[in-house]
């Protein structure tokens, strides 16, 4: 069987945008695919107990210095030259969300997606702000309207909970998660591992002959 590798991901996390961009590299070097899961992170907390770093941190001495210190070395890294902080943040994702699942089911998920992403954290606006939701959607060339009424229906909002449970019984806390198998990792700066796990599982074993 194929290995499967999963990118866990919701669109209010700076992580998970920074994260995306190194996955193409690693799908090239390995030849191997990313499944991109539409997962909400509110729920994910709420069922771990979990938290943002944006609340987390607040009156930590150092330790958002040190945070902030490490996304820039990220950044370095992997030549990251759009990415801008968002002055809404945090942002409240369920439209985000149901959407992705919605662009999905219907076949559109991948300009779907950028859109999300360049209007969350390259050109970023208030996007649990209806107009200003659709407006920036219709922007990239998104049939919006189409999005929220599908959006609206059952199943779409039935999987995205699916997704989320499905994570939180998996182990997962936050975004962005990956799992490489049953391997889970999370975090951007872990990306290293993930690829190092898909190498190790993909490897083929040398038969030996008589």
């Amino acid at each position: 069987m194929p290995l499967k590798v999963e990118f866990l991901f919701d669109f209010g996390s700076p992580n998970a945008y920074l994260a995306e961009i190194a996955i193409p590299g690693i799908e090239r070097r390995t030849g191997v695919k990313f499944a991109y899961v539409p997962i909400l992170l509110g729920g994910i907390f709420k069922a771990t107990g979990n938290m943002s770093p944006f609340d987390s941190l607040r009156g930590i001495k150092n330790k958002p210095e040190y945070q902030a210190l490490e996304t820039q070395r990220f950044i370095r890294r992997h030549n990251v030259t759009k990415f801008r902080q968002n002055p809404f943040f945090p942002v409240n994702t369920l439209m985000l969300m149901r959407g992705a699942v919605a662009a999905q089911f219907e076949g559109v998920f991948e300009p779907y997606f950028r859109a999300a992403y360049h209007h969350m954290w390259e050109e970023p606006k208030k996007m649990d702000d209806l107009e200003i939701f659709r407006s920036a959607f219709i922007s990239s060339g998104i049939d919006i309207d189409r999005l929220i009424a599908r959006a609206q229906q059952d199943d779409v909002k039935k999987r995205l909970i699916d997704l989320t449970n499905d994570a939180v019984s998996r182990g997962a806390f936050g975004s962005p998660t990956f799992f490489v198998g049953k391997e889970m990792f999370f975090g951007k700066d872990q990306l290293r591992d993930v690829e190092e796990s898909i190498v190790e599982q993909t490897r083929q074993p040398v038969s030996k002959t008589a």
